[in-house]
């Protein structure tokens, strides 16, 4: 009963379920796990078997998909709310990308029968979820849009600032992104090479207008970061 009324807390919290009763909440939670994950602990393969989409209570994932080299090129990063994977649902696709846990996460599953059992016997549910989830795709599809023929400086500054937006914390002025990322991560996700990115950064460092650590990034000024043009 805790595990049942501890997942119907936090399904509250996710922005897809924003809509639903009371009621409607409460079957859904009866079938949904709690699920803990440790800092770079993979959730999915890419290609596994679907069992599940997750929803995100606390902590940070990544999703990437691997080439036939071996390299990864990282699809997205995922915080408190979301859902993953986005075509999780009414098809037998395995997992389109693997994802992993950046730092420390605690994740809802529900597993994906019971969840097509309940939206399809549910058809207002399924309607307001399909609404949220409408949102989301324009949302990607503006994402698309925006790095559609940008330059590599370009598309490395507007991750930056779409990272300080989503994810960072206003600490004494400055952004706080606590996001550990390697140059590497930070190439294969606006695709150049790490060599470019260390370039990139380290000129806005020089510039002053961010620091960079294990930890994340500090970003001293936004709007500073928003008019930057590579010296």
């Amino acid at each position: 009963m805790a595990e049942e009324k501890y997942a119907k807390q936090i399904l509250r919290q996710v922005p897809l379920f924003r809509d639903l009763t009371a009621e409607e909440m409460e079957e859904l939670s009866l079938f949904a796990i709690g699920r803990s994950y440790r800092k770079k602990s993979v959730i999915f393969n890419e290609g596994g078997d679907k069992e599940a989409v997750y929803f995100i209570q606390t902590g940070l994932v990544k999703t990437y998909k691997t080439d036939e080299n071996g390299h990864q090129h990282i699809v997205s990063f995922l915080k408190k709310g979301d859902m993953f994977p986005h075509t999780g649902l009414f098809n037998s696709n395995p997992y389109p990308a693997t994802a992993e846990a950046i730092v420390p996460a605690v994740l809802i599953a529900l597993p994906v029968r019971p969840f097509e059992q309940f939206l399809s016997s549910r058809h207002g549910v399924a309607i307001k979820i399909m609404s949220v989830l409408s949102e989301k795709i324009n949302e990607l599809q503006k994402k698309l849009q925006e790095l559609t023929g940008q330059d590599v400086q370009n598309r490395g500054q507007m991750f930056l600032i779409k990272l300080a937006e989503n994810y960072g914390k206003e600490v004494d002025g400055q952004i706080r992104i606590s996001i550990p990322m390697t140059h590497q991560d930070f190439a294969n996700t606006i695709g150049t090479t790490r060599e470019t990115v260390s370039r990139l950064l380290n000129q806005l460092r020089k510039d002053g207008i961010i620091e960079i650590s294990r930890a994340g990034f500090v970003i001293y000024d936004l709007e500073a970061l928003k008019q930057w043009n590579e010296k």
